[in-house]
Formats: C-alpha cells, sequence, structure tokens
C-alpha cells in the first residue's frame, strides 16, 4: 500500500513538474531571413520575418521612411535608404539587424541615394545617386564606399541606378541608354567592360543575382506594365514570369534560387509582397500591406 502511494506521489509531482516546464520554457529563437518595408505605422519602417511569413520584428521607428533593404552577406547586418528634409535628402545606413547601432553612411544633401548592396566579402557597399542639377538635368550615378561609409567613390563610366554584386565581384545594374527607359547591363566593379544583357525601348529595372550567380531577376514594363522576368547572366533566356494588369516590381531570390518574393498591387492599389516559384507558378500572397522585399543569401564560403 505505501509502495503504490508513493508510485502515486511521484505521478503527480512529475506531471507538475512537465506543466511547469512547458509554461516557463525559454522561447524558441525566431530564425529572421526576410527584410521588407511597410507603412502600416505611418511612415515607412523596415521589418523582418522568418521565411514562413508568421514572426514580425520592427527595426527602424523614427520620422520619415526607411526602405529599401540589403543584408550583408553574414546576416548580421543591413543596409538600407532612409529620408531626410522631408524627403528631399535621401541617405544609406547600416545598421544591425535588431535596429541597433544605426549609422547614416552618406550626407549628400538634396541628393537620393537608394538601392545599397554588399560586396560578397561585406567590405564595400555599392548605391546608386539621383539628382538634379541646377539647369534641372537629372544625373544617375553609382557610386561605391567602403562598409563603414569611407572612401566614397563615384563608378564614373557606369550611368544608371540598381546596382548588385555577382558573387565573382562584378556590378549589374540598370543603365540609362535611351530617353524611353533602361536596360539591365554587367560591368566590372571600376566600370569597364559594360555588357548589355537587354535591348528593349521599356525600363529594364531592380536587377537581383541569384547566389549561385547564374541567373538574374528583374522587372520590365516591356509588355506594358512592370512584370518580373528571369535571364541567365550572361542575358540568354529570358522569361516573363508574372501576367497581370498591375504593377509588380522589386523581385528577390530564396537562398537556393527555387522561389522569387516580389511586390504587388491589389485591385484597391495597396501594396503586398507575393511568392511564386521560379518559373511563375504557385503565386501566393505572402506579406500584406508591405513592399520591397529582401531574402537572406548566406554564401557557403563565409
Amino acid at each position: 500500500m505505501k509502495y503504490k502511494k508513493a508510485i502515486y506521489v511521484l505521478s503527480i509531482f512529475l506531471c507538475i513538474q512537465s506543466i511547469y516546464s512547458q509554461n516557463n520554457k525559454k522561447p524558441e529563437s525566431t530564425s529572421y531571413t526576410i527584410a521588407y518595408s511597410s507603412k502600416e505605422s505611418g511612415d515607412g519602417e523596415i521589418y523582418l520575418t522568418d521565411e514562413k511569413g508568421q514572426s514580425k520584428l520592427k527595426v527602424t521607428d523614427r520620422p520619415g521612411n526607411d526602405g529599401y533593404v540589403a543584408w550583408s552577406p553574414d546576416g548580421k547586418h543591413i543596409a538600407s535608404y532612409g529620408y531626410y528634409d522631408g524627403g528631399n535628402t535621401w541617405s544609406i545606413h547600416t545598421m544591425n539587424i535588431d535596429g541597433t547601432n544605426r549609422k547614416r553612411l552618406t550626407y549628400a544633401k538634396n541628393k537620393w541615394d537608394s538601392a545599397p548592396a554588399w560586396s560578397p566579402d561585406g567590405k564595400k557597399i555599392v548605391f546608386a545617386r539621383g539628382y538634379a542639377d541646377k539647369e534641372g538635368v537629372w544625373h544617375y550615378e553609382i557610386w561605391t564606399m567602403n562598409s563603414d561609409g569611407s572612401k566614397q567613390t563615384q563608378i564614373k563610366p557606369l550611368n544608371g541606378g540598381g546596382p548588385c554584386f555577382t558573387p565573382d565581384g562584378r556590378i549589374v545594374f540598370h543603365s540609362v541608354f535611351h530617353s524611353n527607359g533602361e536596360e539591365i547591363c554587367i560591368a566590372n566593379i571600376d566600370g569597364s567592360n559594360i555588357t548589355k544583357l537587354t535591348n528593349n525601348e521599356a525600363k529594364e529595372l531592380h536587377p537581383e543575382v541569384s547566389l549561385d550567380g547564374k541567373q538574374i531577376v528583374f522587372m520590365s514594363d516591356r509588355d506594358g506594365d512592370f512584370e518580373i522576368y528571369t535571364m541567365n547572366i550572361d542575358g540568354s533566356n529570358q522569361k516573363r514570369l508574372t501576367h497581370n494588369d498591375l504593377d509588380d516590381w522589386n523581385p528577390s531570390w530564396s537562398p537556393d534560387g527555387s522561389q522569387i518574393l516580389y511586390s504587388s498591387q491589389d485591385q484597391e492599389r495597396k501594396a503586398n509582397i507575393y511568392k511564386m516559384n521560379k518559373d511563375g507558378s504557385s503565386v501566393e500572397k505572402f506579406i500584406k500591406n508591405a513592399s520591397g522585399p529582401a531574402w537572406l543569401k548566406i554564401s557557403k564560403s563565409i
């Protein structure tokens, strides 16, 4: 009888311990792998989420829009642009992925610095700069700097924007060749050996290179409105992926190159983030009231 009573008491104790452990265990850490911007709190702010879009972390909270996010190659920092002077000045920033240690890197007044992208080794950042001169002529420039903001240098042979790096250190960007639009190009980091990858009298914008360096995803209005396209790194095998009457923009590859995130409008003209397979199939709404997705891609060499 005493034995049975002891077993009963022990079982109750273990049950209580189990309940206590479940209610007091440390929450599992979230692996944030997607960055985006949203105006759900008023100004455009930067958020992080996981690959399923279930968790959310707001990492900026200041007057003026923040967005156009780029991950550092090691996944520990992000770069972005932010508004100043009532939106007349755009500047490049870096910060830890939780929003701490924010650093403003560029200070060019009345110029629009945007589209930052990290070099494969994380030591440099390339970005676009746009501005109108005293005669009202608009200039489109591409600059590089060290990741701490030092040694800011214009790549003078390059005329355009939306730059990003290939794994071997070249730059893919959209270049302004004619008054009707832009073309996707590739060049060495010093601006030499510029090669056109597209050739349409249309706006071909926001190229992003896949982690393996074999493909480029971009947006184009060659068929009327902005749609998402892919092509090989040499410009061959160009394919249209989205088909609708609304603008689609800012595509980003998944780390394994099997999926693409992009921004699109709904019927109410509100921006949302969608996800699809690399062939354009299985389209689904991923994040509401959001745009400018950037998928974290960490190279095995890091």
